[in-house]
């Protein structure tokens, strides 16, 4: 067995709860979202998971989540590293409508697809009307590389090359590794721990603020798949919440 990771979204943001296609965009978290920060710190605590290093989007929701969390550990002197490539997938032109909107402008299929496919992107936003246009973050981000919309398979894509060259890095040297993402970074992070189908991708939610703990065989394959929520209950509900939506 090599090094422990854990894998948790962020606490719940503002557009989190008011329903709102959110992306690349930047937004706070709510005190709801520092709440699930500070008791994912408990979890970890009790469960003697101090992580020796930790991952972040770019967005200011993980880093966040990171820092209480670390705060909380006494551990805010361990490094930390942020790539663009662990941000939340982006909707293109969805970015900031709600999802009540959008599912009352399109046929439920269409909705679906959009919120759950593997393959499926929303429609593309309007060149340079999004981030990461005009924001210093990514000025060195390639244009190319700049996405207009994004589905599940291009975040996996994007995600890809920084699981192999950092996270597995730091797994590989024995470390108990922090990943704090997003709901989709994660899932396809999740589809290659699990070695999950596109069909299984679909119903796999990663709920807000919960902890999730995979051990890994030396291939970096997961011991056990789905891995262990420190608390499943919570998970569970937090799951069947991001499920309704």
């Amino acid at each position: 067995m090599t090094g422990t990771l854990i894998l948790l979204r962020h606490g719940e943001s503002t557009a989190n709860a008011d329903g709102i296609f959110t992306g690349w965009t930047d937004v706070p978290l709510t005190p709801h979202g520092r709440d699930q920060a500070r008791d994912a710190a408990r979890l970890l605590a009790a469960a003697d998971l101090l992580p020796d290093v930790v991952h972040t989007s770019l967005l200011r929701r993980t880093i966040t989540t990171a820092d209480i969390v670390l705060g909380h550990l006494d551990r805010d002197w361990i490094p930390v590293q942020r790539s663009w490539r662990l941000n939340e997938r982006h909707y293109g032109a969805l970015t900031g409508h709600t999802k009540t909107e959008v599912r009352g402008r399109t046929d439920e299929a269409t909705y679906r697809a959009w919120r759950r496919s593997w393959a499926t992107p929303p429609p593309a936003a309007q060149p340079g009307t999004l981030a990461p246009f005009n924001d210093d973050r990514y000025r060195s981000l390639p244009p190319d590389a700049w996405p207009l919309t994004e589905s599940l398979q291009d975040v996996h894509a994007r995600l890809l090359p920084y699981w192999a060259d950092r996270i597995c890095t730091d797994l590989a040297a024995d470390r108990t590794t922090l990943v704090v993402a997003h709901g989709n970074s994660l899932r396809a992070l999740v589809t290659d721990l699990d070695q999950l189908t596109t069909h299984g991708v679909e119903r796999l939610n990663i709920p807000t603020g919960q902890p999730l703990r995979y051990d890994l065989n030396e291939n970096l394959r997961a011991l056990m798949a789905g891995g262990v929520y420190l608390d499943p209950r919570a998970a569970a509900r937090e799951a069947a919440a991001v499920s309704r939506q």
